[in-house]
């Protein structure tokens, strides 16, 4: 089977003081369109209950730029102008399907710097990137070749909190094809004290990222807590703590990449459990680790690489109990607080409440396989009776 994987390759990239000056002014002309034609469309429904699409707000543009006020919109490409309508259009779209809430105004300060090339406002050539309104090509350090043969289709800008450049290429990969099924099947409990459970008994161990870097983040953020607001100091001190945080997050994504390239590698069935990861970090206690731990990042690399290798990630209904299900006899257990690591059955067996959840997880996964149960989340899937609200059969020891 022939698969056609659309592919971004990120890189980094070190710009002139004439690039770095044009993707700046860039960057704000995008995000005074983007923030015009948002205020455009809200104002049309508020007054007269009219939905602006993207070609109004195009035209919307065009008008724009003839005026002496916004005649400045002229001096960058017009392209990258032209996708922002087209996101601002996206949004609108997943708004009123009822997917996403109602977009929000770009911050100056806050919102990413990013801008959008298609292919009529740049030039890739003999391996130079090329933009639309600059004079040479970006020098580009090329991490690692572009597959052999294909030509980038969109072209995104962007530069992180810590100041950095990146130069994303979006193109086919004809490299990326569905692997030979192996029948493995294997399920994920995620946790704390280890990152990650498997049902094989294998427990892959929480490197806790943010901790090792705990103190130096403190000692800057107080730095940073002292300066004058809007003064060059604070500019200085808040890179400071940015680049701490793209560090941490730097080495977070690397080995969850490792992790979930072997995990997909490796089994053709993969469970997990669907956790509301936004409500648990509501836990103040816990709130640090949860996030540190990643699990929504984790799930999204899961997710993605399993379609793009022929894999099957099933999610198990976050209500399931896996913790206080026995696996041997299917004795629910009534209360399993978080500290209780180890728990003997009425049954006589003696379990470990990580690996015992990773082996439940995957019966209720199988059950997908076998039978065509329901053990998805009821928000996508409403309707019909899920495999893992029934109540667990009760067998003789």
């Amino acid at each position: 089977m022939t698969t056609h994987v659309k592919r971004a390759f990120k890189y980094r990239f070190y710009p002139t003081d004439a690039q770095t000056a044009e993707l700046s002014r860039t960057f704000g002309c995008v995000r005074k369109v983007y923030n015009m034609a948002l205020a455009a469309r809200t104002q049309a429904w508020v007054t007269r209950q009219e939905r602006v699409n993207y070609n109004q707000n195009s035209a919307m543009l065009t008008a724009w730029k003839k005026t002496e006020e916004l005649a400045y919109l002229n001096e960058v490409s017009s392209v990258p102008l032209q996708q922002t309508l087209r996101h601002l259009q996206t949004a609108f779209t997943h708004f009123f399907g009822k997917r996403a809430k109602y977009p929000r105004f770009k911050s100056r300060k806050k919102s990413r710097r990013s801008a959008e090339y298609t292919t009529s406002a740049f030039r890739f050539r003999d391996g130079k990137l090329t933009l639309a309104k600059m004079a040479e090509p970006l020098a580009v350090v090329w991490s690692r070749p572009l597959p052999e043969g294909v030509s980038p289709s969109t072209v995104t800008v962007s530069q992180d909190s810590a100041g950095r450049w990146f130069v994303s290429l979006l193109c086919d990969d004809p490299g990326i094809k569905p692997l030979p099924e192996n029948g493995n099947a294997v399920a994920i409990d995620a946790g704390l004290e280890h990152l990650l459970t498997l049902s094989t008994g294998e427990k892959i161990t929480n490197p806790r990222h943010e901790r090792r870097d705990r103190a130096a983040l403190a000692k800057a953020q107080r730095h940073l807590a002292k300066k004058e607001k809007d003064s060059a100091n604070r500019a200085r001190a808040r890179l400071k703590v940015a680049k701490i945080h793209a560090r941490i997050a730097d080495r977070r994504r690397d080995s969850l990449h490792k992790i979930t390239t072997r995990l997909v590698r490796e089994n053709q069935t993969i469970v997990i459990e669907d956790l509301t990861v936004r409500n648990m970090v509501k836990n103040r206690k816990l709130a640090r680790a949860i996030s540190d731990a990643a699990w929504s990042e984790f799930r999204s690399m899961l997710e993605y690489k399993a379609v793009w290798y022929g894999r099957e990630v099933i999610a198990v209904d976050r209500w399931f109990p896996s913790s206080k299900l026995c696996s041997h006899c299917g004795t629910l257990q009534e209360k399993m607080p978080l500290n209780v690591r180890t728990w003997t059955c009425d049954c006589g067996m003696t379990h470990d409440r990580d690996v015992n959840a990773a082996h439940n997880l995957l019966a209720a996964g199988l059950a997908v396989t076998v039978c065509g149960a329901d053990v998805r989340p009821q928000r996508s899937t409403p309707g019909g009776q899920s495999a893992t609200k029934q109540k667990p059969s009760r067998r003789e020891p």
